[in-house]
């Protein structure tokens, strides 16, 4: 496993609240390490939804049951319609686990949530692997292709999860009464469907403008960190022109000063053979006169 990918398998297993904070420094540990370009990806890696966050740590702390849900729904692919059972209860399981997980971490465990972590627990379960991320790393909710693809109906799992958050015994009603509770009941859930959906929706929206503001920050940071490299890059092109004429000026004062040396050691070597002339010259006529 490369430093980078030990990284993101670490990070997506830190409490979401410590997520950006995480990020930073291992992003610093990284770039450190002269993985710039992996430094850069992770910077900028989505902060994922708290559902998202939640199916992480499933996979990290409820291998167990993760393993099952997987394997059964390999077995309803197979065609092995025994296994709908196990299926079903594996998911349950799961979901249970998420509210713990939520709970102890100080999250709303709230039921748009968790119908989101379920969604993307049939997904990965539907097709069997993790997709582009690695195990346990994902940074958003998945949709599943069709719950078909695993072999269950989807009317089917959407009860399973709507049976997970229903109580195990509803109050029995009298015969007498049952119509007028019936007519109650509806109205009752109508009402909670309508309260619940809207609920719903205003999380959704919530979770859109958070995960816009990231990706703008995101961008604003890959932008500024562009135009930080861009400027450090036109501070050294400066520098090395700089440094350049200067070296070039520096060159032609030295040739004009070895030129000027050579001119002068050639007039030197001028008058020594000038010299030279003259002390033979005198010799020759010494020796005339002593002779």
């Amino acid at each position: 496993m490369s430093a980078y990918d030990k990284a993101v398998t670490e990070l997506a297993q830190v409490p979401l609240d410590q997520y950006v904070a995480e990020r930073k420094r291992l992003a610093g540990e990284l770039k450190t390490a002269g993985d710039k370009t992996g430094a850069r990806v992770l910077g900028t890696r989505p902060r994922p939804p708290i559902s998202a966050w939640a199916v992480n740590q499933l996979y990290w702390h409820a291998r167990d049951a993760f393993d099952e849900l997987l394997e059964t729904a390999d077995r309803l692919r197979k065609g092995d319609l025994k296994a709908s059972g196990a299926h079903r209860e594996a998911l349950t399981k799961l979901r249970q686990r998420a509210a713990t997980i939520l709970e102890d971490a100080g999250h709303n465990a709230n039921e748009a949530t968790l119908r989101r972590v379920a969604a993307t627990l049939s997904a990965i379960a539907a097709t069997g692997d993790w997709g582009e991320d690695k195990p346990g790393t994902i940074v958003a909710d998945r949709d599943p292709p069709g719950f078909e693809a695993v072999g269950i109906p989807a009317e089917k799992v959407a009860a399973t999860i709507e049976h997970a958050a229903k109580p195990a015994h509803e109050p029995k009603h009298h015969d007498g009464h049952a119509k007028h509770d019936g007519h109650a009941k509806h109205d009752g859930h109508a009402k909670h469907d309508d309260a619940a959906t809207k609920a719903a929706k205003r999380a959704a929206e919530k979770e859109a403008e958070r995960e816009a503001e990231e990706r703008r920050a995101a961008e604003m940071a890959a932008k500024k960190a562009a135009e930080d490299e861009r400027k450090r890059i036109a501070v050294e092109k400066h520098r090395l022109e700089t440094a350049l004429r200067t070296a070039k000026i520096d060159l032609h004062e030295h040739e004009r000063t070895v030129k000027a040396l050579e001119k002068d050691l050639e007039a030197a070597h001028k008058k020594v053979e000038k010299a030279q002339e003259l002390v033979e010259d005198l010799e020759q006529k010494l020796e005339e006169l002593t002779n």
